[in-house]
Order: C-alpha cells, then structure tokens, then sequence
C-alpha cells in the first residue's frame, strides 16, 4: 500500500469489527465478557457502532440478543439504515463460523483502536506543544495523564481472591462462632438480624445506609467474614473507594483484633504475630471474591457480576457503595442515575437468584440523629426498589487517650423489610478495630 494512502486511512481491521458482532450472534453469552473491555467507540465504523450500542441496550435490559431483536432493536430507535439496514446486520453471522475466537477478535478490534487513539493523542500533544503560553511542565503532565488513560483501554476487571489478599495482607480473620445455617436465606452473623430477616435472602435488594465514617464497610466486612470464613459460603465484594490492599488490611484489624494504628505504624508484638499467622490459615481457603474498580461503570459491574456467580458460585454480592457506580448518562441529574442504578441491581438480584447488599449514604441532616427512609442519598427509587432498608446509628465521639480499645454502644435500625417485620438490633462497635459485634442482653443472647 502506496505510504500516504496508508497514513490518510486510520488503523482499523473490518473483518475483526464484523467477526466480533457476528460471533455475538452466534454466542450472546460472550457478551459478558466483551462488554468488560469493548465500547462502541473502538469500532472505527459506524455501522458497526451503532449495532454493537444495540447489542449493549438489549443486554442492558437482560434480552437475548440475535439477528431478528437487534434489527427490532435498531427500527425502534430509527437507526437500522445507519447500521447498514437489515440485510448487512443478518449477514454478520457469515463472516465467522464459530464464536470460539471471540477474544483474539476483541482484541485486534482493541489493538486497532488504540493506535487510533494515539494518532489522534499525538495531534493533540503537537497542536499543545506550540502554544507557547502554556508552561512545558503542564504539557508534560497533561500527556501524562492521556497516555496512562490510553494504557487502560479494554483492560479486563480483575478478580482478587483469598489466596492473593491473605498473603499481600498476611491477615487473620478471627473464627466466630459456628452457625448451624438454621435460617432460610444467608445468615450475616448479627444474631438479632437474622432473626429479623431469617438471613439474607435471595433476589432480594438490601440498602444498608449511613452517613460517612459511620462504618458502612465495617459492617459489610464483619458480614463478610461471617459468611465467607466460617461458613464457606462464596462472597462477592465489589469495593469502589478502597483497594483490595486497603480491605485486607481492615479484614486483618478486624478479624485479628489488631489495633488499625498498630498495623499502620508497625508496632506490633510477637502476640499480634501470633494471631496474623493463626488467622492465615484459616482465611487462605475462603472464597471471598474482591472486585476493586473505582467508578465503575454499571454495564460492567452487571457482566462481573454475572461472571462471579457463574464462575465462582457466588451466593451473595456486597456493593461499597452505590453513590459511586457510573452510568452510561454522565450528564443526567442525579435522582435519575441513582434511580437507574438501584433498578438494574434490583433486576440484577432476581436474575442472579442472590441478595445484593448495596451500601448508601444518607443526607448531612441526618448528623446526629437516627437516619429515616427519606434521607436516602440520591432518589426515592432506592428506597422503592429495596426489598430491606437498614441504616446505622451511634453517636461520633473521639476516642479518649487514656482508652486504647473503646467500645461504643450502636445500632442497625431496619426501617423496611418487605417479607419481614422491621426494628432495632443492638451492636457493639469497636473503634480501634473498625468492628462491629453483636451486643447480648442480660440473658446472654
């Protein structure tokens, strides 16, 4: 090919564009997958685009997608002739017999659009770089930052399980007591509440919401290790704000009962060694599944989702937390991305036949006083689409010098329960652990 030909046209592989939508066709469980790593702008053309955003609105809505309800799809939104019509949209099935290499597609559509990418960065730098009343320095960062951008294109979401976090961490998980899995959904370990609720139950929605620095992550993980730990049961995590370093560093001071400022500042004692070791041991099996995406798009988290219980048979997901979950509309108001979100994880619960534990923030007035179903952050859809609303409440307080291990009376109050009654469960929590334990009344229980 005569040189300026080749540098007029951009990089692109049109028989991979249509082998990938066509293989879709073929095999729509692929799509799970495809979606973690393809957007449809990494296909240079545009009749590919706009069949592939097709594909992604059908998924979005759980529908099987095939070559009759993508042409559906495409003459409802009034853009089949912009895909090609239907004849082009039927043939993509000719252009590849099996969907077996999907990924070697997907990945010479990514590779294709990358270089695109850095075509289009290197203008952009240039056109920079002779603008003179910018300071070479922040040029410098700005590229910076395109490139590392441009590093992460079609990176895969990752799954960090036990056998990674307990040696990173060297964490101990602390063994409660055993449960006899005498309730009906999944038992989080708090005595009162699964009394309540009998377990957490599956196609159910659960908020649990606070204000921050509340311990919303507290308590997911002290459920968390309840029921991935000592029950063996397969525990998704999705943590958006914090790495999964960071979670197994509070999994190692809760489940240890290792002071966080001790870890951090490493003044430790042979004893806390001890009990790193002996809880290291335990946890190294558990099948807690961690997903640390920041901002996390919702398409994505609905396909890893997907993945954990089929691959790993995950029993029940946590969220932390729902505020931080993108959506495709950016720019839409927020009540209306918030209620996007809690519809589709409600959807995504009675697809999956799991409890999905979503973590919330509450409103600033709630500071001080017990959080109400109307201080829900976000939209009233959270509240409506949840199947048990349940907030916690304790009183900030600073810790005192003269009291290394504070423990301070809290509760979580369930505020709704569709199938179930609702009330208060009395907690412990403790401050120098980031822990939550369950707080027994004079009897003992």
């Amino acid at each position: 090919m005569d040189t300026a030909l080749k540098d007029s046209v951009p990089p692109h592989n049109a028989e991979a564009e249509q082998a990938t939508l066509g293989a879709l066709l073929l095999d729509w469980n692929a799509i799970n997958d495809v979606v973690t790593k393809l957007r449809p702008e990494h296909f240079y053309s545009m009749q590919n685009q706009v069949v592939y955003r097709a594909m992604l609105g059908l998924f979005s809505r759980s529908v099987t997608g095939d070559s009759i309800t993508i042409i559906n799809e495409l003459a409802a939104a009034g853009e089949l002739d912009k895909a090609g019509g239907a004849a082009y949209v039927a043939s993509l099935t000719d252009v590849v017999p099996t969907a077996a290499n999907i990924d070697y597609y997907v990945n010479l559509v990514l590779d294709r659009a990358t270089r695109r990418n850095l075509i289009r960065m290197s203008s952009e730098i240039k056109a920079t770089a002779f603008d003179e009343t910018r300071e070479s320095r922040m040029i410098l960062e700005e590229a910076e930052k395109k490139i590392f951008a441009l590093a992460d294109l079609g990176q895969v979401t990752t799954v960090h399980d036990m056998k990674e976090i307990v040696p990173l961490t060297i964490q101990t998980i602390e063994q409660h007591y055993t449960n006899h899995d005498t309730f009906t959904g999944v038992p989080s370990g708090f005595v009162r509440l699964d009394t309540l609720t009998n377990g957490f139950q599956k196609s159910e929605l659960i908020i649990i919401g606070a204000r921050p620095s509340m311990g919303k992550t507290a308590l997911a993980l002290n459920m968390m290790e309840h029921i991935a730990v000592q029950n063996k049961t397969p525990c998704g995590f999705f943590s958006l704000e914090m790495s999964y370093e960071q979670i197994g560093q509070r999994l190692l001071s809760q489940s240890a009962r290792v002071s966080g400022a001790k870890m951090r500042s490493g003044m430790l004692k042979m004893e806390d060694f001890q009990k790193l070791q002996e809880a290291a041991g335990r946890c190294y099996e558990a099948p807690l599944y961690i997903v640390d995406t920041p901002n996390m798009p919702l398409v994505d988290l609905r396909a890893m989702a997907r993945r954990l219980v089929v691959n790993h048979g995950v029993e029940i997901i946590f969220i932390d937390y729902i505020g931080l979950i993108s959506t495709e509309n950016p720019s839409a108001p927020v009540y209306e991305q918030m209620s996007e979100v809690s519809k589709s994880l409600k959807a995504l619960a009675r697809e999956l036949e799991i409890p999905i534990v979503a973590l919330c923030q509450v409103s600033r007035d709630a500071e001080g006083q017990e959080p109400t179903l109307a201080q829900l952050r976000g939209s009233g859809s959270i509240e409506q689409d949840a199947d048990a609303v349940m907030f916690i409440h304790r009183e900030r307080k600073s810790t005192a010098e003269d009291e290394p291990n504070p423990v301070q009376d809290a509760k979580l109050v369930v505020a709704k329960q569709r199938n179930g009654p609702t009330g208060d469960v009395p907690l412990l929590f403790l401050k120098s652990f980031t822990k939550f334990e369950n707080k027994l009344n004079e009897e003992g229980n």
